[in-house]
C-alpha cells in the first residue's frame, strides 16, 4: 500500500462549468445568444447570413457580429423585425445591438 498522494480527478470541461458559477453563465448567455440566432435567421437574407454571427447578451442586448458596413447597415433596417421575432419566442432581450468586426478576428 502506498501513501504517495493521488492526483486529484480529471473533470470534463463541462464538469468545470457547472461547478464554476460564473462560467457556468457565461455558458448559459452563448446558448441563449445561438439560440437566438437560430429563431432570428430566417428573417435574414440567405446572402447576409454567412455574414452574420451571435455576439454577446448582457443584461438584455444581444449583440449581432457582422463582417462589413454593408452588412451591418442592411441588418440594422431589419430590428424591428428581428426584435418582434424574439419577443413572440419568449426571448428575455430588450435591445439588439450591431457590431463590425475587425477583419482576422
Amino acid at each position: 500500500m502506498s501513501n504517495a498522494p493521488r492526483p486529484p480527478a480529471m473533470l470534463s470541461l463541462e464538469q468545470a462549468v457547472d461547478a464554476a458559477p460564473s462560467l457556468a453563465a457565461l455558458q448559459q448567455r452563448i446558448r441563449d445568444s445561438q439560440r437566438y440566432l437560430e429563431l432570428v435567421k430566417h428573417q435574414i437574407p440567405a446572402s447576409l447570413r454567412p455574414h452574420v454571427q451571435a455576439g454577446p447578451v448582457q443584461d438584455g442586448e444581444w449583440c449581432l457580429l457582422v463582417t462589413s458596413a454593408a452588412a451591418s447597415s442592411k441588418l440594422r433596417q431589419m430590428i424591428p423585425a428581428l426584435q418582434q421575432v424574439l419577443t413572440q419566442n419568449g426571448a428575455q432581450v430588450s435591445a439588439i445591438r450591431i457590431k463590425v468586426q475587425a477583419r482576422g478576428r
